[in-house]
Parts: structure tokens; sequence; C-alpha cells
């Protein structure tokens, strides 16, 4: 966070009082996790980690994992993604009956150490959090320039959202699925979320990454955000796809500040969109040093 405490100002907003806010939020949301963490591991790899009490859950699946004081791993016997796979999905129905996921996709996440490396096998999207699995994510901050400077979209998730319901977020975000990349991901979720075609979502710049890991009531979220900006048309108005997103809203750079420093209320950002917007607006020269 050293990067928010640096910042002194912000064109038209008294900095003094925004950017310690921006920055006690965030500080307090991305707090290193509290509890003991026990590894998931697989191949030797780290792909997740698990506070005691939910290790001890997967030990009573003995069949399925091997649970001591220091790791979690799979029984030997299931050396193969796909036995690997099918052993977690009855773990993850049994857990899901239990009440013990925040939600359910029917969406699968692969398991890896790394971005890009071959899965070890598939998981639940819902159940990525409590086994704390490395995911991945991309989002675009939507823009649009005009003579009277550049202005930011935001969408409002439905109040049904399973995570953050209700709250604003980045005009497009979504998980990276199994066998997906990052442009599939972006254009899938550009149309879904917004209504943008394939040709304009393909028009997105890939910016760099944010890394959020916090622990959270479902589990441990440690995910990289893989970060874009979309040029949009002045007279482009979103149109959502899927259901998911209810409101979208225009803000120029200095509203947008307000926003993500906002704790608690109607207009709470989450605090995935809070820093890739932060992101945006630091390489958009919104926040100087002194």
């Amino acid at each position: 966070m050293g990067s928010v405490s640096a910042m002194r100002r912000i064109g038209g907003v008294n900095g003094d009082a925004i950017l310690p806010a921006i920055r006690a939020r965030l500080v307090a949301a991305l707090a290193a996790p509290h509890p003991r963490y026990r590894p998931w591991r697989v191949d030797g790899d780290d792909v997740g980690a698990l506070d005691d009490a939910r290790a001890a859950r997967l030990a009573g699946f003995r069949d399925v994992f091997d649970v001591d004081a220091t790791r979690v791993a799979f029984v030997a016997s299931l050396a193969t993604p796909a036995a690997r796979t099918a052993a977690l999905a009855r773990v993850a129905a049994a857990l899901r009956a239990e009440g013990a996921l925040s939600s359910w996709r029917d969406e699968p996440y692969a398991v890896v150490a790394a971005f890009g490396a071959a899965a070890a096998c598939t998981l639940e999207r819902g159940a990525a959090r409590y086994f704390g699995l490395r995911t991945f994510a991309a989002h675009v901050n939507g823009y649009v320039e005009s003579p009277a400077g550049t202005r930011l979209w935001f969408a409002r998730r439905s109040a049904t959202k399973a995570i953050d319901p209700g709250m604003l977020d980045n005009l497009v975000g979504g998980g990276v699925r199994a066998g997906d990349g990052v442009a599939d991901t972006v254009a899938r979720e550009a149309w879904e979320e917004a209504g943008i075609p394939a040709k304009m979502a393909g028009t997105a710049r890939a910016a760099g990454t944010v890394h959020v890991r916090r622990a959270l009531a479902d589990g441990l979220q440690d995910e990289t955000i893989f970060v874009h900006d979309l040029a949009l048309p002045a007279d482009f108005a979103p149109a959502n796809q899927d259901g998911e997103a209810v409101e979208h809203r225009l803000v120029d750079l200095v509203d947008a500040a307000r926003l993500i420093a906002v704790r608690d209320g109607a207009d709470t950002v989450t605090i995935d969109a809070s820093l890739v917007v932060l992101d945006f607006l630091t390489r958009r020269g919104v926040f100087s040093a002194p």
C-alpha cells in the first residue's frame, strides 16, 4: 500500500482527505489473513491454502485427502486429473449440502500453482475460496474520453449475487474458467455484463495485474486480476445481458476516486474493483506525488 500513502494531490478534490480514506479502507480490507493456513499441495506445488477448521473438515474425506499438521494433499490413489476432479466434485457437493459454500456456479476453475500451468484437476468455482485456491480474473476499466475529460463506467451488481450483492463494480469483470484464456474471459464478460460486442472488446488494452489476498467468511481469496482498459464511444450505453448488473453509472475521475473511498453505504465499490480503479487513476495521473 506504499504507493497509496505516497500520493498527495488529486486534481479538483481535497487529496488530504480522500487519499487517507482510500488507503484506510484498502489496508483494512487487505490486512494479512489472521488464521493459520495450511497449504493445499498437489504434485509438490502449493495450489491453495486452508485454515485449521476447513483442513479438519477435509480430513473427514479420508478417501480423498491426506491431511496432517503441515499440509493438505490428495491420497496417493488419486494420481490423475480426472480422478482428482471427480473426487473434488463429490467433496464440493457435500460441502454445498452442509451450507459451507457461499455460492454454486457450475463453472470449473483450474487447480494450478501458476497461471498457464497444466491443471492438476478442476474445482467448482463456488468452492474456490473454501480451498483458498489460487484464482485468476479479468477486469476492464471502461472509459470515455471527451473534451470535458475522462469518465469511467461503473456497474451495480444485482442484489441477488452471492458475492458482494448490490455493490458497485468495474464495468466488466469475471473469473478465468478452466480451459479459457484472459482474452476469452474479457470477450465473454464484456458481452454478458455490458453488451459490448466482441470486436469492440478486442480493443481492450492489457494494463498489468493486481493481486488480492484476504480472509473472508467463505475462505481465503487469493486472486490475480488481469487489468484492462477499454476506450468506449461517447454514445455507447452498457446493456447487461445476464442479469448480474442492474445499473450503470458514468462518472468523472474525481468522483471515481470518491467512490472507492466509501467504506460503507449504497455506493460502496467492491474491493477488487476499487484496486483496479485505483490502478487506473494512478496510471492516468489523477494522483501525483508531492
